[in-house]
């Protein structure tokens, strides 16, 4: 006879079941709270009435009816007045991401995800990244202008250099050269002379003809030339790349470059190219012109001053990035001093200097042509020897002045200073003119500078502003230079 148990489910397996429900949807609950933590925002969040519990529902309560119908029975074959004393041994759920329809539980922790998905929040735009790749690259395309511009820089530099020593060289060479063969020929006439007539006689007289000849051919191309003023311009020309060679390395080991230091810093070598060209056959600068003239081996300032000029009416602080109106009007009389002395002076000598180098480049060939002349008609008369011989030998000594003291050289140097004056005075000019402050070079750094390319000391530099403007108020001349250096 069987357990009145078996076969029915009784108060006490309907309270494992609603206990069983209640613990499977807690379960349930739990993973689906973690899944609305973990899961991205754009998914739409699980909730337990959406949760699929009918399939493992009716599998859990199959199993417990199953295990409560043979422990009643193992009870009752004992002893049926007995009280059931039946430990359930609940199986193992099963794993319920199985059933899932959605997607996996990460395996990572729930606070690195988190922290995931908090720095994801703070997403640079797509325009923003484009233009930051795009500075990036610009950037990256300018350094590597400059470096190109820095090994044309580096080669000019050796070239420059290389030319001026060939060009003293020519100097030295052909002033001796020269000197020697109108000593020679004028040697010949004095012996031509003395010798008496027949064939030595016209040996010694073509001889001395065919040599002052020579000697004046030479001179012509070497004053035209005047090799000691062409080694000049090199050596200015090496030391102006220089100086370019030198502010690229240094912008290029401040910071980043930009497409506007590149333009610039180009300007500045086609300029340095154009007013010392290297070839002398259709580029070679005019070494007598019809008036003395500074050189510009800078860029021109056109535009700068154009774009200051429209800028004129914008309103200027009281005292920023270090300028104030005392410092501007410190510039404007260092200005007036450079014009009124520096500049002034050097055009007077540069146009001295112009004059007696012209009048030696005529000197030294009309000489040795007249000895030439005078050579053929040694033997018909005694003036012949004497023209000969007197204007071989004052044409030698031209010759050496002019060269030898390098006259050229002494002429390119005044063309050089007074070059840097008006470059000083153009860039004082260009500053003061900007009425943006923030866009001017700072003004202490500004003073300093001048300082420096004027050989004085900040002080002093500011007495001889005082002493500038105290005599244009008093209507007396200033004693002074503005440079100590030149």
């Amino acid at each position: 006879m069987g357990h009145p148990l078996i076969g029915q489910v009784n108060p006490f397996s309907q309270s494992i079941f609603s206990v069983s429900d209640r613990f499977v949807s807690g379960v349930v609950r739990y993973y689906i709270a973690a899944i609305n933590k973990t899961q991205p925002a754009s998914l739409a969040p699980f909730s337990i009435s959406t949760f699929p519990l009918s399939p493992y529902k009716e599998k859990l309560r199959e199993n417990l009816h199953q295990m409560a119908s043979s422990t009643l029975r193992l009870s009752s074959s004992s002893s049926c007045s007995r009280q059931i004393n039946a430990a359930i041994h609940v199986p193992k759920l099963p794993k319920v991401i199985t059933y899932f329809s959605g997607p996996k539980i990460p395996t990572r922790k729930l606070v690195e995800e988190l922290k995931i998905r908090e720095g994801f929040t703070s997403i640079v735009p797509v325009e923003e990244i484009n233009e930051i790749t795009t500075t990036s690259t610009d950037d990256k395309i300018a350094t590597t202008q400059l470096y190109a511009i820095l090994e044309a820089v580096a080669d000019r530099v050796e070239m420059h250099a290389n030319i001026g020593k060939q060009r003293e060289n020519w100097n030295t060479l052909l002033l001796n050269s020269i000197n020697m063969i109108t000593l020679t020929a004028a040697t010949m006439a004095g012996a031509a002379t003395i010798g008496g007539a027949g064939m030595p006689l016209l040996a010694l007289k073509l001889s001395s003809t065919l040599l002052y000849s020579a000697a004046t051919g030479m001179l012509l191309v070497m004053n035209k030339i005047q090799p000691s003023q062409l080694a000049e311009e090199q050596r200015n020309a090496t030391r102006l790349f220089k100086q370019i060679q030198t502010q690229i390395q240094t912008t290029l080991a401040l910071g980043t470059p930009t497409e506007k230091d590149v333009r610039g810093l180009m300007e500045k070598v086609l300029a340095v190219d154009k007013a010392y060209p290297l070839p002398l056959l259709g580029a070679m600068l005019d070494k007598f012109p019809a008036k003395f003239e500074p050189s510009v081996w800078w860029p021109s300032n056109q535009q700068i001053q154009k774009k200051n000029k429209s800028s004129q009416g914008k309103q200027r602080d009281e005292k920023k990035n270090g300028w104030s109106e005392e410092m501007e009007v410190e510039m404007r009389e260092i200005i007036e001093v450079v014009k009124r002395k520096d500049i002034e002076d050097y055009e007077r000598l540069g146009n001295l200097v112009l004059r007696i180098n012209k009048v030696l480049a005529i000197s030294g060939p009309l000489l040795t042509g007249i000895a030439a002349v005078g050579s053929a008609f040694v033997g018909n008369g005694s003036w012949a020897a004497v023209v000969a011989v007197a204007a071989g030998a004052l044409g030698s000594a031209v010759n050496a002045f002019e060269h030898g003291s390098q006259i050229g050289m002494v002429f390119e140097m005044y063309r050089n200073c007074a070059g840097f004056f008006q470059l000083l005075q153009e860039s004082i000019e260009a500053t003061l003119e900007e009425r943006d402050l923030e866009k001017r070079e700072n003004g202490e750094l500004f003073e300093m500078n001048v300082a420096l390319k004027l050989g004085r000391s900040l002080s002093n530099l500011r007495e001889l502003a005082r002493k500038s403007a105290s005599s244009r108020m008093n209507g007396t001349t200033i004693d002074e230079f503005a440079s100590k250096l030149f």
